[in-house]
């Protein structure tokens, strides 16, 4: 994926940038206080243009709205939340700006769209203000955006979206991934949005149900995480792609896979990929294949396509 939709800034206006994630593992047991990695997706992303406004009012300029940011309707409200937060940061939280936000994140896909776009609007704020956010203070702007998205977030994406590298997280704290071999990863869109919250819910009650059985498949998760963690540092993409293929059937296991999940896994592993999963709380989003190089990607790309995938998108993760 290539960060072709940026642009140079006209005069008076600064920009801010954030790029996409995606969970490679951890999904579901993240909930419980496991660990799980998420990667960036570079050039996915979500660039915010900002400047001062002369018109004695804050308008937003976006896919989903533009217009004065007093009347933005509910689905804005992470967007200002995170706007005044950034502003309350560097002192002025009176100043009138304009936003124009353009993203190329799909909403509703475990991608981390609203992180990203709270993400890059607190930088572009910053860069308004020539100045650099530290990141535990753009953390907590994004946060205070996050919470009006989505009540009570565990942090991921708000850190997922701000780090150039993969992180492994746990209860708050995140920690960057030393990767040894470069890895490069296909994303398939299932065409239909995930429901985090109902996936989320529908784990929890049938770990109350059964919670011998559904608890050890949580604990198999964290596991696979911990292991995977050592397999991304020695870049070992054989053993992170049968790891990928182990989550994916927990995952299902437990109820958030769908038909069109699997097949989109069948169908990655049928054309050659390492391993595949889903990616997110899953009933819908996004399917995360690892490919042996650039070439397999586009083989692995077209086959996802073929199995029914309107989106696909190629990223790497560069080694360090």
């Amino acid at each position: 994926m290539h960060n072709s939709s940026q642009t140079e800034p006209a005069q008076g206006t600064s920009q801010g940038f954030a790029h996409a994630k995606a969970i490679l593992f951890g999904e579901h047991a993240v909930v419980y206080g496991s660990p799980a990695v998420a990667v960036p997706l570079h050039g996915l992303g979500v660039q915010t243009d900002i400047r001062r406004s002369p018109h004695q009012e804050t308008r937003i300029e976006s896919q989903l709205f533009s217009g004065n940011a007093q009347t933005a309707p509910e689905p804005m409200g992470p967007v200002v939340a995170g706007l005044n937060a950034a502003l309350k940061a560097v002192g002025n939280p009176d100043a009138e700006v304009e936003l124009l936000i353009r993203s190329a994140i799909p909403h509703s896909r475990g991608l981390g769209s609203s992180a990203a776009v709270a993400t890059s609007v607190a930088r572009a704020v910053a860069n308004l203000h020539a100045t650099v956010f530290d990141e535990n203070t753009l953390h907590e702007i994004v946060q205070a955006a996050e919470t009006v998205a989505h009540g009570r977030p565990s942090g991921i994406d708000a850190w997922a979206v701000a780090k150039p590298a993969p992180i492994r997280f746990q209860t708050g704290c995140a920690q960057t991934i030393d990767v040894g071999q470069r890895l490069v990863f296909v994303l398939a869109d299932s065409g239909h949005h995930g429901s985090t919250a109902e996936a989320v819910g529908g784990v929890r009650a049938r770990r109350d149900a059964d919670p011998v059985r559904i608890g050890g498949m949580i604990d198999r998760l964290a596991e696979i995480t911990d292991s995977a963690v050592d397999n991304i540092r020695s870049g070992d993409r054989g053993a992170i792609g049968t790891l990928m293929n182990e989550a994916h059937g927990l995952l299902g296991s437990l109820g958030v896979s769908t038909p069109t999940l699997d097949s989109l896994v069948d169908a990655a592993t049928a054309a050659g990929a390492w391993g595949a999963k889903l990616t997110g709380g899953g009933l819908g989003g996004c399917v995360l294949a690892l490919a042996e190089d650039d070439d397999s990607a586009e083989e692995l790309a077209e086959a996802l396509r073929k199995a029914g995938a309107p989106r696909t998108w190629t990223t790497e993760v560069r080694p360090t």
